[in-house]
């Protein structure tokens, strides 16, 4: 074996094989990745078939021949375990189970209150969990990973958030590590738009594009940044806080102390309010009759919108209007080729698509607004949770890995001294 096979071997070597394995949608062969890695195929081999003796890996069949005999094509066991995704959202809280590819096998959505702090909102995360795996007929000895993305900005490394406008009481608490603890597996957060761009650039509209944001558009507003292929986190783990950029001056207070933020004026929440306000004012709109049943949402205004309601209409092309011009700012200063819009208020589709549209097109640069596609979630409602499942799995496969290695190490017998 060379040098530089033994550096492989010792060194990276499943990660990286495992890696190559799991991105390629066609599935790759032992040549192909001894090439790909620039090693030989015999530092290949004996990785490829530990990991097929684990179950994480299999033989799918013969590719083409490159002019000599046929290579077998190797691609992840997409039943060797089941990872669980959770968007945890202001107001909703959705979660998914998936194979080992992403292919959904249950879901579930339930209204949430986030406010009412993280002891009453994990409780609720862990038996909707249960519930969602019950559904799939899958038990917990099936779970390699969760993902989780919560709406404020996080910590990775700790697991927790940190000052985060939407989530009162929620600031620095261990989320993580208490879900670990109670669920004894791998559990991975991070902020809800981050897994947005995420799920969609793995799962949905995105992929293929290398640099895209995501635009949620709930009851506040996220952007996550995905900069060759992964999350732009920042320095603290906070870029992306679109909705908390000024875009009036004597707007509104916001949530976060500030007045005239995006959130403040374009939000669902925002939304929800102004549709209130024409209630009030005895405007000509079909929310009236909700409103007298209980508190109106941005979500009843998108759907009336889409029956043709006028002053619901109204409001998404203003919201549409405030959000395209502070992405017409991301646009000239990423240069992204792909914006994705997303989150509940983004169902009202093209009205309020178009106003974002129309808005960077005024507003940004011709060249830099040319090569940006603005397209809605192909995900839809499970963007975040799917973002959420593309995580787990990414680290979640690296710890079962990590631990295996662990757990050889202290196998193999010491020699006496």
């Amino acid at each position: 074996m060379s040098n530089k096979d033994h550096i492989f071997v010792k060194k990276i070597n499943k990660e990286l094989v495992l890696g190559l394995i799991r991105h390629s949608s066609e599935g790759v062969s032992r040549v192909q990745i001894a090439e790909q890695l620039g090693v030989s195929r015999a530092a290949i081999s004996g990785i490829v078939d530990r990991l097929i003796a684990s179950g994480m890996v299999i033989e799918r069949g013969v590719g083409l021949s490159r002019g000599g005999r046929r290579p077998i094509v190797l691609e992840i066991n997409p039943v060797a375990g089941r990872i669980v995704g959770v968007d945890v959202g202001a107001t909703h809280l959705s979660t998914v189970v998936t194979d080992l590819r992403g292919q959904v096998q249950a879901s579930a959505e339930v209204e949430f209150d986030l406010e009412a702090g993280p002891e009453a909102g994990l409780r609720q995360v862990r038996e909707l969990v249960h519930s969602t795996l019950q559904q799939a007929k899958m038990t917990w000895e099936s779970v390699w990973a969760v993902g989780i993305g919560v709406p404020g900005p996080v910590v990775a490394a700790r697991g927790m958030v940190s000052s985060p406008p939407l989530m009162p009481g929620w600031d620095g608490f261990p989320i993580r590590e208490q879900l670990e603890a109670f669920w004894h597996k791998p559990t991975f957060i991070d902020n809800d738009a981050n897994l947005g761009a995420l799920g969609e650039g793995t799962f949905g509209v995105g992929r293929g594009e290398s640099n895209l944001a995501y635009i949620k558009i709930g009851t506040g507003i996220g952007c996550g940044i995905l900069l060759n292929g992964k999350i732009y986190h920042g320095v603290l783990g906070t870029a992306g806080e679109i909705g908390h950029v000024t875009v009036s001056q004597d707007g509104p207070p916001c949530k976060c102390g500030n007045y005239g933020c995006l959130e403040a004026m374009a939000g669902g929440r925002a939304i929800a309010q102004r549709a209130r306000m024409a209630v009030q004012a005895n405007q000509p709109t079909t929310l009236a009759t909700l409103n007298q049943r209980h508190s109106l949402t941005a979500r009843e205004v998108a759907q009336a919108a889409q029956t043709g309601d006028a002053i619901s209409q109204q409001l998404l092309r203003d919201a549409g209007r405030h959000i395209g011009s502070a992405l017409a700012s991301l646009v000239n200063l990423l240069n992204p080729g792909l914006i994705i819009i997303g989150g509940g208020v983004a169902e009202a589709g093209a009205y309020i698509l178009n106003p974002i549209r129309e808005a960077v097109k005024q507003r940004g640069l011709r060249a830099s607004y040319e090569a940006t596609r603005i397209l809605p979630a192909a995900l839809g409602r499970q963007s975040v949770a799917l973002g959420a499942v593309a995580l787990a799995i990414e680290n979640g496969l690296r710890a079962i890995l990590y631990a295996d290695t662990v757990k050889a190490r202290q196998t193999q017998p010491r020699l006496s001294a």
